[in-house]
């Protein structure tokens, strides 16, 4: 059975990329360019600023879709996550969302049911309202929260397990 390659720290940057074009995003959401030549992840990484364990732990779980990353979670830095967390959900709501509804117009503008093309995008754009008050309320709730605990506060106000109560797939 084909298991996915674990990267680590002296792999090239470049044969990652070159494996799975889509760790492109990745890099992108760690704020890490293009341009890296023959530099290995930990080069790379140190050389932008960026925790290079804790790129590395979002990496091997997006391509290996496994538990056997509890392992490295102590490596984890939270601030990295966090900044990786919040380029994600900007990328999704600012760039990805929108382009879908470009698109599902364009497949469906010539559809002689136009009210069935208007349910199409009623429904697309209620989702879209969905995701964008999801991601919002990690943004604002979930994100300042986590920021102030590790600012050494304890917010009274707020508290992760509300977050884990009512958040789902």
């Amino acid at each position: 059975m084909f298991r996915p390659r674990t990267y680590k720290p002296a792999d090239k940057m470049s044969d990652l990329i070159c494996e799975n074009y889509v760790m492109l995003q990745v890099l992108s959401r760690f704020g890490l360019s293009l341009g890296f030549g023959d530099k290995t992840i930990q080069e790379v990484c140190e050389g932008n600023g960026v925790d290079y364990k804790t790129f590395l732990i979002v990496v091997n779980f997006l391509l290996e879709d496994s538990d056997r990353m509890q392992d490295h979670l102590k490596d984890l830095s939270i601030p990295a996550l966090m900044s990786y967390l919040k380029q994600a959900h900007h990328y999704f709501l600012d760039f990805q969302l929108p382009a879908i509804r470009r698109k599902l117009i364009e497949a469906i503008s010539g559809s002689p049911e136009q009210q069935v093309v208007f349910l199409i995008i009623q429904f697309y754009d209620a989702y879209v309202a969905e995701v964008r008050k999801h991601m919002e309320y990690e943004n604002q709730k979930v994100f300042t929260y986590v920021e102030q605990l590790l600012q050494g506060q304890n917010p009274d106000a707020y508290n992760i397990g509300v977050f884990a109560r009512h958040h789902d797939q």
